[in-house]
């Protein structure tokens, strides 16, 4: 029997995060000394934990009074995925910076990729069954629904939100995160509700290949290139144009001059200049974030 208000799918979401918390610990436990395993179980478990979550939010997108509980949800929910998730990216885009440094392995980074690929599907089965249980109101329609079509715009649009949205997204994380992690969680946190709230209308403000996979299955099935080029294609450009732009010539411009600083002792001053240039290089990156 169908219960009303949010309460069940708050409990269901909850019940989610807590055995998902339960699988990583046992994990962690008993597979330490097979790194490979490991890492791929924990990252699709951690994956499992956003989709079907995120699935279910969506759901509760026209509760009353809208649309401050939907916002205030997505905001809650990313808290506790980022404070239950440490260690884990659960986003295809987010393995491609260490894959670009050289920091992992191709074989390590494509297992990860894998893992979060699987899991969206999953996860999609997962709520599938959940949803034929009846236990929430909002679960029959939801069983109901074919593409549920979340480009409202145009395809060239629908990209280019994306791409901005990637860009954002990863130029944030890039610059927070020398930040304390209890801080941290809130600043991504309130990044993503506020993009949530400024594009959710368009493309929904996914920004997340797997995610984005595990929401709208039908419509990848129905028009593939188009959705793929729109929520797999323009978050992954977004990234290596982070990548590219920030790594490589904001930062490598910021060590030059800091190494530049180091050498020349004679001027009293000199202690002062690492400082400055810090001050400098973070005007540069205020002023490409108000460029896009």
């Amino acid at each position: 029997m169908a219960i009303g208000g949010i309460w069940p799918s708050l409990l269901l979401m909850a019940g989610i995060v807590a055995a998902v918390g339960l699988c990583r610990s046992l994990v962690r436990r008993r597979l330490h000394a097979h790194p490979h395993l490991c890492s791929f179980l924990l990252e699709a478990f951690s994956t499992f934990q956003v989709c079907a979550c995120t699935n279910e939010l969506c759901l509760l997108g026209n509760v009353e009074p809208k649309p401050h509980t939907a916002l205030t949800l997505t905001y809650g929910f990313t808290v506790l995925h980022g404070s239950t998730l440490t260690g884990s990216t659960c986003n295809p885009c987010g393995v491609l910076q260490p894959l670009w440094g050289g920091g992992t392995s191709l074989k390590a980074g494509g297992l990860k990729i894998g893992a979060q690929f699987v899991a969206a599907v999953l996860a999609r089965v997962f709520m599938h069954f959940v949803w034929r249980l009846g236990i929430a109101e909002a679960h029959p329609g939801a069983l109901s629904q074919g593409c549920g079509n979340p480009m409202q715009t145009t395809e060239v649009q629908a990209f280019c939100i994306e791409l901005l949205f990637s860009v954002v997204f990863q130029l944030t994380i890039l610059q927070v995160e020398t930040v304390k992690p209890g801080y941290r969680v809130h600043l991504i946190a309130l990044l993503i509700t506020m993009l949530v709230y400024a594009g959710g209308n368009l493309t929904g403000a996914i920004f997340n290949p797997a995610l984005a996979f595990s929401l709208h299955p039908k419509c990848f099935y129905d028009n593939f290139l188009i959705y793929s080029l729109v929520y797999w294609i323009a978050p992954s450009l977004g990234k290596f144009l982070i990548l590219y732009i920030f790594k490589k010539m904001l930062l490598s411009t910021w060590f030059k001059n800091q190494e530049s600083v180091k050498k020349e002792k004679r001027l009293p001053e000199s202690k002062h200049l690492p400082d400055k240039l810090q001050r400098e290089t973070s005007c540069l990156v205020c002023s490409f974030c108000l460029a896009l």
